[in-house]
């Protein structure tokens, strides 16, 4: 990992924060499946566009190697709600529908600042009720339905797990990988790993600030460690990274979940930063990670 991060250094890249939300995109997705391996072939890889609450059209891509209906996975990308979308995730999609042995929806949810919050929260909630209500359709198992996603993507699955709740939507499980779980960034690692690991600390006030307004930033819907009570939600399958500003939340938000009686299953990899599970082509750890991840969905989904 070190050597990895010092190599991306040596390149030199504008930050995020340097640059405006359209430029940011372009870099993203330019370098989104570089350290990734070669995209997965698969039986079915057909796009769909589901409906907002609005009545917005929002694209989103179906992944499945599996005959017959298979149980789904509703995916949110990361990229600070800012940023990425369903082709920086494409890789990672397929390699969970892969190993899960299920199928993958992967959401493009509208986003900041064009869309600031709570878009991204009602659009991940209505592709939620719309997959649970219409998914078979598509050829899917609607009675075993699981929503996940990485970093804000994480914090829109988290989201989404507590309104199922409040809905009674029985959800199998929630895959928070790397999510964001805080009101203010405030945490001792983000400190520790605010600048050289990856995730910068500027580029974490770039994303928040182009999202939400910071009276907004204690609502559960962006910061879930904020709800009232976790009771309820559906069993979680956490898997961070030891040097990500975002750890300390992920480890509360676990804990959280375990002092409401959520079934949890921690996954911490050592000496790993943030985003390292979309670096399978350089890091063997990316693929335990997505391993671990599917083999979660299939105990969750046929228990």
């Amino acid at each position: 990992m070190a050597g990895l991060l010092e190599r991306i250094q040596r390149a030199r890249r504008t930050p995020f924060h340097a640059q405006t939300p359209a430029e940011a995109r372009k870099a993203y997705l330019a370098a989104a499946e570089v350290l990734e391996p070669p995209r997965a072939t698969l039986s079915r890889v057909e796009d769909l566009t589901l409906r907002a609450a609005d009545g917005t059209a929002l694209p989103a891509r179906l992944y499945t190697d599996q005959p017959g209906k298979p149980a789904t996975l509703l995916y949110l990308h990361g990229g600070g709600f800012v940023i990425g979308g369903i082709e920086t995730h494409d890789s990672l999609c397929r390699q969970l529908a892969l190993k899960s042995g299920g199928a993958v929806v992967s959401l493009d949810y509208r986003l900041a600042p064009e869309h600031r919050f709570p878009t991204a929260v009602d659009d991940a909630w209505a592709a939620m009720r719309w997959l649970a209500e219409h998914g078979d359709r598509l050829g899917l198992d609607t009675t075993r339905l699981a929503v996940g996603g990485d970093s804000a993507g994480g914090t829109l699955a988290a989201t989404c797990a507590i309104h199922a709740r409040d809905i009674g939507l029985p959800l199998a499980l929630q895959l928070l990988i790397t999510p964001g779980t805080t009101a203010h960034a405030d945490t001792a690692s983000h400190k520790l790993f605010a600048n050289g690991f990856l995730l910068e600390a500027a580029d974490v006030s770039w994303f928040f600030d182009h999202y939400i307004d910071h009276r907004h930033r204690r609502d559960w819907r962006f910061a879930p460690l904020e709800a009232l009570d976790l009771d309820g939600v559906a069993p979680a399958c956490l898997i961070l990274a030891e040097c990500d500003a975002l750890v300390e939340e992920g480890l509360a938000y676990a804990d959280r979940l375990r002092m409401a009686g959520v079934p949890v299953a921690l996954e911490l990899y050592r000496g790993l930063t943030h985003d390292f599970i979309k670096m399978g082509r350089a890091l063997k750890e990316a693929g335990q990670a997505q391993a671990a991840a599917g083999e979660q969905l299939r105990r969750h989904w046929f228990p």
